[in-house]
């Protein structure tokens, strides 16, 4: 075991600083007596300031949040008790308190017991606002009990309420208010969880209220207000920690080749094994030599220059000389880790903060470390870190049953888990007591060749990319969705400059040499995809980002191994394991709140039952929804409650779900709309009640070009099933007669869709009229079945042929997409001999086992490479 020695050092605590830097900010004060409370007398000069606002979290007498308002020199106050609300629903009581002077609210730490308010304090958010148009008089607003505002703060956003009680509470000592969430973008439904739970700690040092409690790096004393000095900052001391006498003695390593992990098919079953959750980031060996630290890569470049702030804090560790091993990665909100958040920081200028999370231990002051076991090099590990920088982790680890804490990771969103041999020493290379394990597809390959996207686009339409093998660059497959407009552009750039003349691909397919233009095999890919096709390419491939820090000839293909079996003295008992993988095989691995909420009281699905059936169908929904503009019908307390489309990104979003820039098409400012390309994305649409998803007509490197025309056959309730199959007939006939292949599927409804699938070479405008123009030759054919205009009066005994989901920001509900009606119908592609039954077919959720045999075989299999053109000179109009 580790021993400590009884030395101790002062640490870099840059959690006190950085509270420092609030209080800095401050030049008076609180001005009372330790029994007084606070008081407000206006300080005038910070009236000229913007209105601040701040939120403290106060464990005093009872946990409560202090919501405070700058007014005219003050921090007008309310303690709310359980916090604020996204919900609307939720009208969280507030109780106006007194006035706080401006000064107090940049206050994190612990007043003393027996003092005014004693107890824990931590700024829980702050940022700045505003009044509301139409109710810019504050102090009417306050003395008529009605405040209408705008947040603009880290984690509170957007339109809020505050307006007193009447009745009996308007006679309390203590004015009870109501904080009220207005409806806006930042809205949250009422399942949804709540924002003081999901972002519970400081966002000024990140920690947690026990966290300021154990540090105490500053203390308010009210009694010496008067003096100036209210406050103390008291810094933590930590011990040092002492290497093992009987471990070798050694110079202080340049760099130690790393220990890499195996992919496995499953996490080892026994005891024995520390279980860590992945990071997608950037491996790092923190070299600490005296007052310096360097940040070397997995093949020992210095990256110290990239990471001066994260250098810095590890310099401060309580040593002399350390070799640490770990991953530098970007946090999402969401507590993951984001590679393309990281590469956008490196490669894009996008200021991110980088955190370092520290797993192994391989040197320490003149000692070799990597013979004794991980369980101890971690227990010093442990040790070293504690006090360190906020942007310096330790990477915790479980020792339980590896089955259950990877299911558990993967409902978490991360990334997955990596095993690792308690005993295990540090070896360079890969071996099998690391082994690691994926809840999605990701691996690095090399980038042989790019394709262009449409006309008049400066971008990247798919990657051509490959793995190594016997010293061939193997073609491995196309990566065409996962980019931004400023990553398309970037890597356009980065390409071209790469371009060659032929090929480094051994044998490539005629799939990878249409429209390929190639180049040196350079550049490394982050590619997340669903799984490897049995011709050894990977199928739904999606950008993630560069790998700068692994050399190209490096890269090869993942392949899973075996985890070690079980030995017989430590197996879990007989059938767990089985009983484990029985009930998880088919379930999304999502984090849903209230998974067994009913969101359709007719046929009884659930909100997991609906994750559960887009992670079934993401395989063939994904190439109809994926890469596209989405809309998204949100119903949070399911059919027949109201419902809401939404197309623009916010915070709400589950993890996966993307942003693409969309330019208005009247004032061409660009909006972020909702995209998305993996099957987690598509089942975390049901944490947010999404009933139905509907993609536009064009692709996100196309916007302005649809590649399908929809007609959507929409039937009077008097139609029969067997005329509507004979309309649809007919409509394919029609469109053949102008060389057009079309597919057939269901609404989810009463009606049919005919998709033609095109070239993307003609406008919007060009393909709503040729849409259009169809519809209206099949009218004046047969005027007494077919109806293009929209009246409900005229459709009576007639089926109405909707064109209008061809023109620009218009959307037509996707293949597999479940239906916001009774009964949950799913719109299905059919073959067209499906017609020819006598009742109409229908495909509901909650029935999915009993049709779930269809995904084997797909009608639409060739509607991806069924590239047709448009002959619009030829169209006979009317």
């Amino acid at each position: 075991m580790a021993k400590k020695a009884a030395k101790k050092v002062q640490s870099g605590a840059t959690a006190a600083d950085a509270v420092d830097e609030q209080l800095a900010r401050y030049r008076e004060m609180r001005d009372f007596s330790i029994t007084d409370e606070p008081s407000g007398k206006p300080n005038k000069k910070s009236a000229k300031d913007k209105l601040p606002f701040v939120i403290q979290k106060h464990a005093a007498s009872h946990l409560h949040y202090d919501f405070r308002l700058g007014w005219n020199g003050v921090l007008k106050s309310w303690a709310v008790a359980k916090g604020p609300s996204y919900f609307p629903g939720d009208r969280r009581l507030a109780v106006q308190v007194e006035d706080h002077p401006m000064e107090y609210g940049g206050f994190e730490g612990i007043i003393p017991q027996g003092q005014y308010g004693g107890g824990t304090v931590m700024v829980w958010d702050q940022g700045t606002w505003e009044p509301q148009a139409g109710h810019t008089d504050v102090d009417a607003g306050l003395k008529a009990g009605s405040l209408k505002f705008t947040l603009h703060g880290s984690k509170m956003q957007g339109n809020w309420t505050l307006v007193r009680m009447g009745g009996k509470a308007a006679n309390e000592r203590k004015p009870n208010w109501l904080l009220i969430k207005e409806h806006d973008d930042f809205e949250r439904g009422k399942d949804d969880p709540c924002v003081t739970d999901d972002s519970p700690n400081s966002v000024v040092t990140g920690r947690s209220l026990d966290q300021i409690a154990a540090s105490e790096d500053h203390v308010w004393n009210s009694k010496e207000t008067a003096k100036g000095n209210a406050w103390v900052r008291k810094d933590a001391v930590v011990e040092a920690v002492a290497p093992p006498k009987d471990s070798p003695k050694e110079a202080l390593p340049e760099f130690v080749e790393p220990q890499l992990a195996m992919q496995s098919t499953r996490p080892p079953a026994d005891s024995g094994w520390l279980h860590e959750l992945k990071l997608d980031g950037y491996r790092v060996q923190v070299r600490k030599d005296g007052s310096k630290a360097r940040m070397l890569t997995r093949s020992g470049l210095d990256w110290t220059h990239r990471m001066k702030d994260l250098a810095a804090e590890l310099s401060a560790l309580p040593c002399e000389k350390a070799l640490l091993d770990g991953e530098v990665v970007v946090l999402a909100k969401d507590g993951t880790t984001s590679f393309a958040e990281l590469q956008a920081h490196f490669q894009e200028g996008k200021k991110s903060e980088l955190v370092y999370f520290a797993f192994d231990l391989l040197h320490l002051d003149g000692r070799n470390l990597r013979g004794l076991p991980l369980v101890e090099r971690k227990e010093m590990l442990a040790a070293l870190l504690h006090g360190a920088g906020e942007h310096v982790r330790f990477s915790e680890h479980l020792d339980q049953d590896g089955e259950r804490v990877f299911h558990r990771a993967c409902e978490l969103h991360a990334e997955g888990i990596v095993s690792k041999r308690a005993s295990g020493k540090y070896v360079s290379g890969r071996t099998a007591d690391w082994l690691k394990h994926k809840c999605v597809r990701e691996q690095e390959l090399v980038i042989g060749g790019f394709t262009l996207p449409s006309k008049g686009t400066h971008g990247v339409g798919a990657l051509l990319l490959g793995y190594y093998r016997d010293g061939k660059l193997i073609y491995a497959g196309r990566a065409g969705t996962g980019f931004t407009q400023k990553t398309h552009r970037m890597m356009r750039d980065r390409l071209d400059a790469l371009r060659v003349a032929a090929g480094a691909f051994d044998k490539p397919p005629a799939e990878a040499r249409r429209g390929a233009i190639w180049v040196k095999p350079e550049l490394v890919a982050q590619v997340r995809f669903a799984t490897w096709t049995a011709d050894g390419l990977v199928r739904q491939a999606s950008f993630q980002g560069l790998r700068e820090d692994k050399p190209a000839a490096g890269v090869e293909r993942e392949e899973a191994t075996v985890a070690p079996r079980p030995k017989a003295s430590h197996a879990a008992p007989k059938g767990i394991a089985a009983k484990t993988n029985d009930a998880t095989s088919d379930r999304a691995p999502v984090r849903l709140t209230h998974a067994d909420k009913v969101l359709d009281a007719e046929s009884g699905v659930t909100k997991q039952q609906l994750a559960d059936f887009y992670w079934a169908v993401a395989e063939r929904m994904l190439p109809h929804v994926a890469g596209r503009p989405l809309s998204l019908v949100r119903c949070p307390e399911g059919v027949g409650s109201p419902c809401f489309f939404q197309k623009h990104v916010n915070h709400m979003l589950p993890p996966g779900v993307e942003s693409v820039d969309v330019p208005d098409k009247k004032t061409g400012k660009t909006e972020p709309y909702i995209t998305l390309s993996t099957a987690e994305a598509l089942a975390g649409l049901a944490q947010m009640g999404v009933l139905e998803v509907h993609p536009w007509g064009s692709r996100n490197d196309h916007l302005e070009h649809p590649d399908r025309i929809v007609i959507d056959l929409d039937p009077d309730e008097s139609i029969p099933w067997r005329a509507l199959a004979d309309a649809a007939l007919e409509i394919r006939g029609e469109l053949k007669k102008l060389e057009l292949e079309s597919y057939l599927k269901t609404t989810g409804g009463k009606g049919l869709h005919l998709v033609v699938p095109i070239k993307a070479e003609h406008d919007w405008a060009e393909i709503k009229q040729f849409a259009h123009t169809f519809v209206q030759m099949l009218e004046s054919q047969r005027p007494e079945l077919y109806l293009t205009k929209m009246s409900k009066a005229a459709r009576k005994g007639r089926i109405y042929l909707d064109y209008l989901r061809n023109e620009r920001g218009a959307t037509a509900v996707a293949a597999f997409s479940p239906r916001a009606r009774p009964g949950m119908a799913v719109s299905l592609p059919l073959s067209w001999s499906e017609l020819k039954p006598a009742e109409r077919p229908v495909f509901r959720v909650a029935e999915f086992a009993q049709w779930k045999a269809r995904l084997k075989s797909d009608p639409w299999k060739d509607f991806a490479k069924n590239t047709q053109r448009l002959a619009l000179e030829n169209m006979v109009t009317t």
